[in-house]
């Protein structure tokens, strides 16, 4: 395991917010129900084992426990408070808890920074004080406007859902999931599905306004926490990416998986109007780029993401994941079939000496893949042992799905196949076992209890394995390749016309097209004639980055003669206001036509794009990103990613392109991104010809800009 990052201490320091001694509640009644109540109720209920100090001038006594006028009236300084109390009130009692010395405070107040939305209101000025003050004293703080957090290994139920009245979490010895969540009322429905399901789920923790604790510090303090196995976290948007992407390395490395549902799909509106590539990059999709970079799944729904939250209690996450499906219908087997491919789920053939032996047991059947031991079973229930046997033993499934439907849950075969599979299970216990069964809820946790992943529906049992095979892809990979050396290139004040932005894209080490800046036409023609006909002639301007667009580019020009008229016609083109520094002149070089380029997120900063340019980036958006700066191993990664891939590899007897001066390029264009700085907004190469020989940037536009906000 490699060192921890830096925000290691970060996460740590949330120990005493999540696990304290004693705990102090402003606003506390004497009425279970309310929202100053519900947290003694439930720590009582769930016997926590801490100090529990009411504070409320108006009571001796609340809910059995001797209650406190004030924080000074305490006869300890708590671990932790939680500030139940409005307006102004909230914002005195963080400071002075800050000022004695408490560890942390979960504020449940609202009416901060959610009912702001210009950011620069009284409101969001309020919660900016709140949050200095408990920075300087070193205190954490959760909130505010968050609904709190549970976590019942120690009976400590610092928040006031109601979920609680529908039972409390199942203590299990393992397979524990840790719930992270920006959204108070979602996180605890995760939590109640969860719970009704039978899943354990000791920890959740919600962050509301997320002032200082973010979602990443708690995923971060969920990975380092030994008790925690799995993490299923659910954000609207993400405020703050070192911590979560910190986070997410410290889980990958503890091979605990996150399975995450992030919801909006925005646009980068900031920089979309000058860059190509911006245009494509949605805030959704630089998100999903990120986390699949640090081996996130990400989750389309709830029953999506508790699914796959449910598989991977089980901890066993292949690597080269196989589909081996038995069932007892050969509809079924087409349906998840279905469900597989389009999952690219890989369901190979059983052996063919391994078909003929199944074939000999039951001559009607059909053993390829999926395997149907048919209704004979009725008469013989010990087929299901040797069929299933067979398919692990022989097909070398990772992943096997049993669909025995309602013969599952019939009290007169359950004990048969239970058995069956128990024993084929116990033989080969590092593959994934699934039931598709309907059974009343005493089968259904036998299964359970016997080590069986039990599902109803069998499309959601497929992505559910699909699911914990890229887990395994992500805690099995190769450390990423160091990304090549680049001189630092220093940018200037603003946006560069195109000749000059390929200067300093040259000084990265990223090859560009032959060219020439000519301000006349007669240099235009000795250039023309230096590179070789046919040219391309383009209007040069810091003021105008899309030159096709007004008629600034023409392609073919095959002779001196129609340079000069080439040079004339792209000089009248350009708009009375623009600056103009010219004509450039560039050979015209033909192969694949590609597109890289660079997004500045507020977020994750430079992310890099790559597709294959033409109708395929501006319709298909055929397009893959990653966060930067990266290896050429990872840019050829993206690069043969893409479905159009092929293209780029030989397809029909074409040549294929020289990928590694492609990738080459790609890195390089990565770390000249990452060591750029916040100025650079945006970089857009396009075409990139990629060729047998190598690979050239024909355009190029590099925006340079004020930082953006987050």
């Amino acid at each position: 395991m490699t060192d921890k990052p830096p925000h290691a201490a970060r996460f740590s320091s949330l120990t005493p917010l999540f696990s304290p001694r004693s705990v102090a509640i402003l606003g506390a009644s004497t009425d279970p129900t309310r929202i100053g109540g519900r947290p003694i109720s439930y720590m009582k209920q769930r016997g926590f084992a801490g100090r529990i100090m009411p504070v409320n001038p108006n009571r001796a006594e609340i809910q059995g426990l001797p209650a406190y006028g004030t924080l000074k009236d305490l006869p300890e300084v708590p671990d932790v408070a939680i500030v139940a109390v409005a307006g102004e009130a909230a914002e005195a009692a963080v400071a002075e808890l800050a000022a004695m010395g408490t560890k942390g405070a979960i504020v449940f107040t609202a009416g901060y920074a959610e009912v702001d939305p210009s950011g620069h209101g009284p409101e969001t000025a309020a919660q900016n004080r709140m949050l200095a003050t408990a920075k300087a004293a070193g205190m954490r703080m959760l909130g505010p406007n968050c609904l709190g957090l549970f976590n019942d290994r120690i009976g400590f139920y610092p928040i006031f859902s109601s979920s609680f009245e529908g039972g409390w979490p199942p203590r299990k010895s393992g397979g524990k999931v840790g719930i992270a969540s920006q959204s108070g009322a979602f996180g605890t429905h995760l939590f109640s599905v969860m719970r009704n399901r039978g899943i354990a789920t000791p920890l959740c923790v919600t962050t509301g306004n997320e002032a200082d604790v973010t979602i990443g510090d708690v995923i971060g303090w969920m990975a380092e926490d030994p008790d925690t196995d799995v993490i299923a976290a659910y954000a609207e948007g993400i405020h703050e990416g070192p911590s979560l992407m910190a986070a997410l390395q410290i889980a990958r490395e503890a091979r605990k998986p996150v399975v995450m549902m992030k919801v909006g799909h925005s646009r980068i509106g900031r920089v979309a109007a000058q860059s190509h590539t911006a245009s494509i990059a949605g805030d959704d999709a630089v998100t999903s780029a990120v986390l699949a970079e640090f081996g996130v799944v990400r989750a389309h729904s709830a029953e999506h993401l508790i699914d796959i939250a449910y598989a991977a209690t089980r901890k066993i996450y292949p690597v080269g994941n196989t589909l081996g499906v038995i069932t007892l219908s050969g509809g079924a087997g087409v349906l998840v079939s279905d469900a597989a491919e389009a999952l690219d789920f890989p369901m190979p053939e059983m052996p063919h000496h391994a078909q003929a032996a199944l074939r000999a047991l039951v001559p009607f059947s059909a053993p390829r893949n999926p395997v149907d031991c048919t209704a004979q079973v009725f008469n013989d229930p010990t087929l299901i042992g040797q069929f299933c046997s067979a398919m692990v033993r022989d097909g070398g499934y990772s992943s096997v799905l049993a669909f025995f439907t309602q013969a599952g849950g019939a009290a007169t075969l359950f004990p048969h196949i239970k058995r069956e599979m128990e024993a084929v299970a116990k033989r080969y216990p590092d593959r994934l076992y699934c039931m598709s069964v309907i059974a009343p809820p005493d089968m259904w946790a036998a299964y359970e209890d016997a080590g069986f992943l039990v599902f109803e529906d069998m499309t959601r049992a497929v992505a559910a394995l699909h699911a914990m095979g890229r887990f395994g892809v992500s805690f099995a990979a190769a450390p990423a390749s160091t990304p090549p050396r680049v001189p630092h290139v220093s940018l200037p004040p603003a946006t560069p016309n195109e000749a000059d932005a390929k200067i300093l894209l040259e000084k990265a080490g990223i090859a560009v097209v032959p060219e020439q800046a000519c301000t006349t036409a007669e240099q235009a023609v000795a250039a023309a004639d230096a590179h070789g006909y046919p040219v391309v002639l383009k209007i040069l301007s810091p003021d105008i980055l899309h030159k096709s667009d007004i008629g600034g580019v023409i392609l073919g020009v095959a002779d001196a003669q129609a340079v000069r008229a080439g040079f004339a016609q792209v000089m009248a083109c350009a708009p009375a206001a623009a600056r103009i520094d010219g004509v450039l002149v560039a050979k015209q070089v033909s192969g694949v036509e590609c597109i890289m380029g660079i997004v500045r997120d507020p977020v994750f900063g430079p992310i890099a794009m790559f597709g294959l340019g033409g109708v395929f980036v501006d319709v298909l958006q055929d397009v893959i990103f990653r966060r930067c700066p990266f290896g050429v191993d990872e840019a050829e990664a993206m690069i043969r990613s893409i479905r159009a891939a092929p293209l780029l590899l030989g397809a029909r007897g074409t040549r294929p392109v020289d990928m590694q001066a492609l990738a080459d390029m790609l890195s390089r264009l990565s770390v000249f991104a990452h060591q750029s700085g916040e100025t650079l907004l945006s970089v857009d190469l396009n075409p990139v010809f990629a060729t047998p020989d190598g690979a050239y940037a024909a355009d190029a536009v590099i925006e340079i800009g004020a930082p953006l906000a987050p």
